[in-house]
């Protein structure tokens, strides 16, 4: 017995050994200009969530929604969220802003209290901000990049960094009140199609919009954890590069001997207009309706 649970033990810190490397190795790999590495592997696992999504969970979200009245759905939104502000409460004390975090404290008691276990949002008349914090963002605060970009098999995009915040995000749902487990499910799935029925608007105008559904959804999350992480005010340096300016060729330069004359001769060697001259690539891509998209 003795051996079979040293050899148990040395396999385990092998694989966290293993895991270990694995992960610097795809740390390394990201960078600020390819953020996504394992391009080919996240297509795949994306594609098989969009499958499931449009075959099983979007149905669901959309009959969800259809049969539940809003208010009801407002409550179950706002209980959702009173849960998840004690788990963004814990990461504003960790990322040391102590006064956020004081404020996180009064708001989940207000609305715990006051609004019957959360299903009232009584804070945010009050002033009191709902805080949007996770363990992700806290790593990001003390500094730690955020590495290769990865999409999971149900749980959708994330990045390594991310990562190691998903079991606490998962914890800290309605999932954890249920006394047996088959309550739990229960709740489990009907956060999921919750939160699918209320991204139903957003998901149809990104599936109108975007050329590369992968690469919009890929670029507005990172975009957006970043500011999250800064604040909305992230750090020049850290944005990724703009492309290079290229401005078309200018024209030939008229020649200045009067071999012409008249009408002709005038219209030759007057400057060019504003509106006949031609627009840079720059000047060309504010008009192109696809500029305003990441």
């Amino acid at each position: 017995m003795m051996r079979r649970s040293s050899r148990r033990s040395a396999g385990r810190l092998a694989a966290v050994l293993a895991g270990a490397v694995l992960l610097g190795a795809l740390q390394g790999c990201a960078t600020r200009q390819n953020p996504d590495p394992l391009e080919s592997w996240n297509r795949k696992v994306f594609a098989f969530n969009e499958t499931l999504d449009s075959s099983v969970l979007k149905p669901m979200a959309e009959g969800y929604k259809a049969a539940t009245p809003e208010p009801v759905r407002t409550a179950f939104a706002n209980f959702l969220s009173n849960i998840k502000d004690v788990w963004s409460t814990a990461n504003l004390f960790l990322q040391g802003r102590f006064k956020d975090g004081t404020l996180g404290v009064i708001r989940v008691t207000v609305n715990s209290t006051f609004g019957l276990g959360g299903l009232i949002d009584i804070a945010t008349p009050m002033q009191l901000d709902k805080p949007n914090e996770d363990f992700g963002q806290t790593l990001g605060v003390w500094g730690v990049k955020p590495g290769a970009y990865i999409v999971w098999p149900l749980l959708g995009p994330s990045t390594l960094r991310d990562s190691v915040g998903i079991p606490g995000d998962m914890y800290f749902s309605a999932s954890t009140l249920a006394t047996y487990p088959r309550e739990a499910n229960v709740l489990r799935v009907t956060q999921v199609v919750h939160t699918r029925a209320s991204l139903l608007d957003a998901g149809n105008l990104i599936d109108d919009v975007a050329l590369d559904k992968y690469a919009f959804i890929r670029d507005a999350y990172l975009q957006r954890r970043q500011n999250l992480i800064y604040n909305g005010d992230p750090p020049e340096d850290e944005e990724p590069p703009e492309p290079p300016r290229q401005d078309l060729p200018e024209p030939p330069a008229v020649p200045a001997s009067g071999a012409a004359s008249g009408a002709s001769s005038d219209s030759a060697s007057a400057p060019i207009s504003a509106l006949e001259a031609p627009m840079s690539v720059a000047d060309a891509g504010k008009e192109n309706p696809w500029a305003m998209f990441p």
